[in-house]
C-alpha cells in the first residue's frame, strides 16, 4: 500500500499517473478542483478546510467533523492498493491527512512520522489536523508528540510527490 501526497498544481498529472483507488482534497473550497479522471468520484473525498491552527475572518478552520469524516473515509482503503491526498501546496494539510492514514494502518505514531519524514523532508503536518486526530482517534497525545519528535521540516523539496510506503 501506498500513500501518494500531491499538491494542487500537479494533481491531474500525478493521478493520471498513479492511479489512486482514493482521492482526499483537503484544500480550501475556493480552490476544490474537479475530480480528475482516473479516480471514480465516489472515491473523491472533499474536506474544505484552510491551512489555519486558529480562527481566521473569512477562513474554514479544521474541527472535529471534518477529521472524524476523514477517518470514516480511510476506514476501509487498506483494502485497496493506494490513496492520494493533496493540498495546495502538498505540505501541510495533506501531510497531516497522510500522516493519519499511515497511523490507522501502523498503529504506531513514532513509526507513522519517521516515515513520513523520510519520505517527505518538506513535510510540516497542520497542527490543528493533528491535534484533533490525536482527539478523534483517542491517541493520549502520541500523534501530537510524533509530529514534534519529527523535527523542523526541509526548504528542500524534492518534487511534487511523495509516495509514502505503508507495512501494515
Amino acid at each position: 500500500m501506498t500513500i501518494y501526497v500531491s499538491n494542487l498544481a500537479d494533481l491531474e498529472t500525478h493521478a493520471r499517473a498513479v492511479r489512486p483507488d482514493r482521492l482526499i482534497s483537503i484544500i480550501q473550497p475556493e480552490f476544490q478542483p474537479p475530480t480528475p479522471n482516473a479516480v471514480s468520484p465516489e472515491r473523491h473525498l472533499r474536506v474544505p478546510v484552510h491551512d489555519i491552527s486558529e480562527p481566521a475572518p473569512g477562513s474554514v478552520l479544521p474541527e472535529r467533523h471534518h477529521v472524524e469524516v476523514i477517518v470514516r473515509f480511510l476506514d476501509d482503503w487498506r483494502a485497496v492498493d493506494s490513496l492520494m491526498v493533496h493540498c495546495l501546496a502538498g505540505v501541510s494539510r495533506s501531510s497531516a491527512t497522510a500522516l493519519l492514514a499511515h497511523f490507522l494502518t501502523t498503529g504506531d505514531a513514532f513509526a507513522s512520522a519517521r516515515a513520513l519524514r523520510k519520505a517527505a523532508p518538506h513535510a510540516w503536518p497542520n497542527r490543528r489536523i493533528v491535534a484533533l486526530a490525536d482527539n478523534v482517534l483517542d491517541c493520549r497525545g502520541r500523534l501530537r508528540e510524533a509530529v514534534d519528535a519529527m523535527g523542523p521540516a526541509s526548504t528542500e523539496r524534492l518534487g511534487t510527490l511523495v509516495a509514502l510506503p505503508v507495512e501494515g
